[in-house]
């Protein structure tokens, strides 16, 4: 954990919770979730040109999350109908680390020492605080509480396999390229079907706010994903693949 690994971190997690209060604040999550999806979608599409392809070894990793990430949002958007932000949001990130630090023992043989596990802990509860004291004097919802913590599982699933992603990729950038177009496909597709001539229309008033959730999402998954396997990102962006390739 150096420095600028640790940085990136802490600019993620504010990234993160920035777009994910974007998503509350648009009362359709269908037309909130179309947007930023989607948006991911073009942001993958944009970058593809300029970085490396997976390598074949991720395939598996990417696919496998692009399918997790799908149940993520569906799940996002299910705690955001049923709870308010400030309990929705803190359990579903305060589950999450407890539950990587199980999967990633499991899957990955990575172990975390006495300072690590005391952060994890520290972490988890502080959340789980803040989510207990908005809720201090009303009745439990919970059918929110439930889906908060079923995506904050979904979180820590997706959140494993793509750090073993990653690190297969033999590319952040590329990764995180294919990544996006292929997990946002589908709640546009769905949005697309349900809502038909209406979908235009409906996404308009929402654009700009949803496509600055968008750009936000992406830039907060691809500074965890880089952390977790540094490449020197400059020199991605700078040469098309291809260029790459030639030396």
């Amino acid at each position: 954990m150096t420095p600028l690994v640790t940085a990136a971190v802490l600019l993620a997690a504010v990234t993160h919770a920035s777009w994910n209060a974007i998503a509350h604040r648009i009362t359709d999550k269908l037309v909130g979730f179309t947007l930023i999806a989607g948006g991911g979608v073009l942001i993958g599409l944009a970058l593809m040109p300029f970085v490396a392809v997976p390598a074949a070894g991720a395939w598996p990793y990417l696919l496998v999350s692009a399918a997790i990430h799908v149940l993520y949002y569906v799940l996002l958007m299910r705690s955001f109908r049923l709870g308010d932000f400030g309990q929705a949001y803190p359990i579903a990130r305060g589950t999450a680390p407890l539950v990587v630090t199980v999967l990633a023992a499991v899957f990955a043989h990575e172990v975390p020492n006495a300072w690590a596990a005391a952060g994890i802990a520290v972490s988890c509860t502080g959340l789980t605080g803040v989510a207990l004291w908005g809720m201090r004097g009303r009745r439990p919802n919970w059918a929110a509480i439930g889906a908060a913590l079923a995506t904050g599982v979904s979180i820590a699933a997706y959140t494993v396999v793509d750090g073993l992603g990653v690190r297969a990729s033999g590319s952040s950038l590329g990764y995180i390229a294919w990544l996006m177009a292929a997990q946002g496909v589908v709640i546009p597709a769905y949005a697309a079907y349900r809502l038909r001539s209406r979908l235009v229309p409906v996404l308009r008033p929402f654009a700009t706010l949803g496509l600055l959730g968008s750009v936000l999402s992406v830039a907060a998954y691809a500074l965890v994903l880089w952390a977790r396997a540094p490449v020197p990102i400059p020199c991605q962006i700078l040469r098309p693949a291809g260029a790459r390739a030639a030396h």
